[in-house]
């Protein structure tokens, strides 16, 4: 991120981002040159993707980060998640919101819970459900912890997180202190995932830094204009937390026991599963400003961090970048899972492709360098949106300091979303209008989640802006064909979160991971959305669950949605 450098020893790498920007960046898709040229504004805009709904659904939600006293915590929220509460087939929506830092609970603004109507509009439960903590709200993870049927709520803030366990009417309970999840400190995104296959969702916690107000110390750009500090001013990089679940409503503190204590990182972006085709899941944490991570995260045992060896560590250069958001797919449909990070205007959003030999920079051939290069990026995903049979992405843009050129005079740090179509070979292109709606709109994007809101069988995007106003977008895009929506369970009827798809589509092949935790900060709808593009049906899905057992199913016809319930194949 560009961040200004301390009063007392101005950071030169302010300035050198500022003078790369434009200057190392791809010349087109599935080339290895580069070009000095700017990005070409001038293209002609094609029919937009989305259209927001907010406002008429009922969602009037406005971030508020406290008054501006240049506070490095002021910028980074807030994340957004996607979850049906009450098991009525609707998602419904839970909101991050922050406050001012100097007060304690008192007075301050609530995260929000809306209720999903089923009708296209939304109703404000947040004080009936019991989930509005003031807290200065980062991100939060769902998962049914206690395997009652229901999704459970974890929140994570800027001091203390909570915990909220889902009673199945509607309410939910802070179990936080007897359940042992805390993990005070400055947390931000989360996730449930069962690391040890034991049948019970454990918790991983991404930390920032170790922040306190009496450490805030005075901040200037190069013009000798006050803002935020840089993370690294603080020295203080965080180590991540992982707890295990007793299956008694209790989880145990095993950070240390795993090997993850001895490996600090300014952790924001978080995602999971089985990268690496070994036994075990993985999990990737981006570092902002410090090298990435990638557990090797065994069931039994140390878990080993392979960022380095794998190649997703550092840029292709060998530089630490500033990873904010995350997010795997299968994008040039290899049957290796390939990375984006997102990171601060001067970089690149970086593109790892995976391999037989692990991952490597190869965002120069990704068509998005570009692009990119001018716009500071948080939460990221991938979905079909127009249905031609391959991912696209959405990436959410918002500065964390002023510099110049300023792109919206109103509001320093607002910058404008970014839509990417995607192409052949993993290769994309920007879509116009940014952002992918009619009017362009600045803002300060941050966590973005993503799921089908209105069951209309195709992708909707949130954007949770810093200091602005919520988003929800509608997906209204010329659909290129039809799509398939699937709902992958377990036995017991719960998402198989982790559960990986290998597809057989016309002569195809494409592989999908069932999640629930990517972007920056958010949760999303665990349904797999497949656009199909020319074909009419999904031939065959081959689903290999979380203990490596195998089962097909299908074929699925296009325009209906279908479940797989383990033990339900043929």
């Amino acid at each position: 991120m560009i961040f200004a450098a301390p009063q007392f020893a101005r950071h030169a790498c302010v300035a050198a981002s500022a003078l790369l920007l434009g200057s190392f960046v791809a010349s087109g898709c599935g080339s290895d040159e580069v070009s000095t040229q700017e990005p070409d504004a001038k293209t002609t805009p094609q029919d937009v993707w989305f259209e927001d709904v907010a406002v008429a659904s009922g969602v009037e939600f406005v971030h508020d980060f406290g008054p501006t006293r240049y506070w490095l915590p002021e910028v980074m929220g807030p994340g957004v998640g996607l979850f049906d509460m009450d098991n009525d087939g609707d998602l419904d929506l839970y909101v991050l919101q922050g406050g001012d830092l100097t007060l304690e609970g008192k007075g301050q603004p609530t995260n929000k819970l809306y209720e999903n109507q089923g009708d296209g509009t939304f109703v404000d439960v947040t004080a009936k459900a019991g989930v509005g903590d003031t807290g200065y709200g980062m991100g939060c993870a769902v998962g049914d912890y206690d395997s009652d049927g229901f999704l459970d709520l974890y929140v994570t803030n800027l001091g203390s997180n909570v915990l909220y366990r889902n009673l199945g009417d509607g309410t939910f309970v802070n179990v936080t202190a007897s359940a042992g999840v805390v993990a005070s400190g400055w947390s931000t995104s989360t996730g449930f995932l069962d690391f040890d296959s034991d049948g019970l969702l454990d918790l991983y916690v991404a930390q920032y830094v170790d922040w306190r107000a009496k450490d805030e110390k005075p901040c200037f750009t190069l013009r000798g204009v006050p803002s935020w500090c840089h993370p690294n001013n603080y020295r203080g990089p965080q180590r991540d937390v992982l707890y295990r679940n007793r299956g008694d409503g209790t989880f145990e503190d095993v950070t240390v026991e795993r090997g993850l204590s001895g490996v600090y990182g300014n952790g924001l972006g978080l995602v999971w599963g089985q990268l690496d085709k070994k036994p075990g899941l993985d999990v990737y944490v981006a570092n902002d400003g410090m090298a990435n991570q990638l557990w090797s995260g065994k069931p039994e045992g140390k878990w080993e961090d392979r960022a380095l060896l794998m190649g997703c560590a550092l840029s292709g250069e060998g530089t630490a970048e500033a990873g904010m958001g995350v997010c795997f797919e299968d994008l040039n449909r290899d049957g290796n899972w390939d990375l984006v990070v997102t990171h601060m205007s001067g970089e690149t959003n970086t593109f790892y492709m995976g391999g037989q030999r692990g991952l490597k920079d190869k965002t120069s051939r990704s068509g998005t360098a570009i692009a990119s290069q001018p716009y500071t990026s948080f939460g990221v995903g991938m979905a079909d949106f127009n249905h031609d049979g391959y991912l696209d992405m959405y990436v959410a843009n918002g500065r964390v300091a002023d510099s110049i050129p300023r792109m919206f005079n109103d509001d320093i740090l607002a910058e404008l979303d970014q839509v990417y179509r995607g192409l052949e070979e993993g290769c994309m292109e920007e879509f116009l209008p940014r952002g992918g709606t009619k009017t362009e709109v600045y803002a300060v994007g941050r966590g973005v989640a993503f799921g089908d809101i209105d069951n209309d069988g195709d992708v909707d995007v949130v954007v949770g802006n810093c200091g602005g106003t919520l988003r929800i977008l509608r997906n209204v895009a010329k659909k290129s064909g039809a799509a398939v929506q699937l709902q992958v369970l377990e036995a017991d009827g719960l998402p198989a979160v982790g559960a990986v798809l290998h597809m057989k589509v016309g002569d195809e092949n494409r592989m999908r991971q069932v999640q629930r935790t990517s972007s920056y900060c958010s949760s999303h709808d665990p349904r797999i959305h497949v656009g199909l593009g020319a074909h009419s049906s999904i031939d065959s899905v081959s689903v290999t669950w979380l203990d490596g057992e195998v089962e097909a199913f299908g074929p699925f016809p296009a325009g209906k949605p279908a479940t797989l319930k383990r033990g339900g194949g043929r």
